[in-house]
């Protein structure tokens, strides 16, 4: 009596409505699994691309401070080099009487090793700043005085009294000069 008994339970519990409902159950939860497989393989999606990106952008930055370094390495070399092109310069202003051919061997000596070292420093990028007659650009000018005058027209530069130089288009020195404005400005 008592199989009979339990199987008579048995056929109670595990109808065929029992097993609809479990498979309904099964189905649903299969479909909640499958849904979160596929957010699961989308985020996986998304971290890859991601990386590639952020990989992709990593090296850019790197050619890019790679060819920085490569093209401003010279920066500081240049930039120390500047007043010995200044005092060549300022040698050759000086005033030398003709009749000393040795004086007159000398400041073509000294014509010649100026005129090689900014071609070298041409060759390497370096820009002079040395024109009159332009407009003054704060960038790279550094106006030392201000000269009134009716003939050249205001803002302009009139001298320069120290050249300036750029390298790569940055700035190593602004070019120190005279810029013109309007006499009556003057006084304002």
């Amino acid at each position: 009596m008592n199989h009979n008994l339990f199987i008579n339970k048995c056929k109670k519990k595990y109808t065929i409505e029992y097993f609809k409902e479990k498979n309904d159950l099964l189905k649903i939860r299969i479909f909640e699994l499958k849904d979160k497989i596929k957010t699961v393989k989308q985020k996986i999606w998304d971290l890859k691309l991601r990386s590639q990106s952020e990989i992709e952008n990593i090296r850019r930055r790197s050619t890019l401070d790679i060819a920085n370094a490569y093209k401003f390495s010279l920066e500081k070399f240049i930039y120390e080099l500047l007043p010995v092109i200044d005092n060549l310069e300022r040698s050759l202003e000086l005033k030398i009487h003709k009749e000393n051919s040795f004086k007159i061997s000398i400041i073509e000596g000294i014509k010649l090793t100026l005129k090689l070292l900014i071609i070298l420093i041409k060759k390497f990028g370096v820009t002079i700043i040395n024109e009159i007659n332009i407009p003054f650009d704060p960038s790279k000018h550094q106006a030392m005085s201000i000269i009134g005058s009716d003939k050249i027209k205001e803002n302009y530069i009139i001298k320069i009294l120290q050249k300036g130089y750029i390298l790569n288009k940055r700035l190593l020195r602004p070019a120190m000069v005279i810029v013109s404005k309007k006499k009556e400005n003057i006084n304002n």
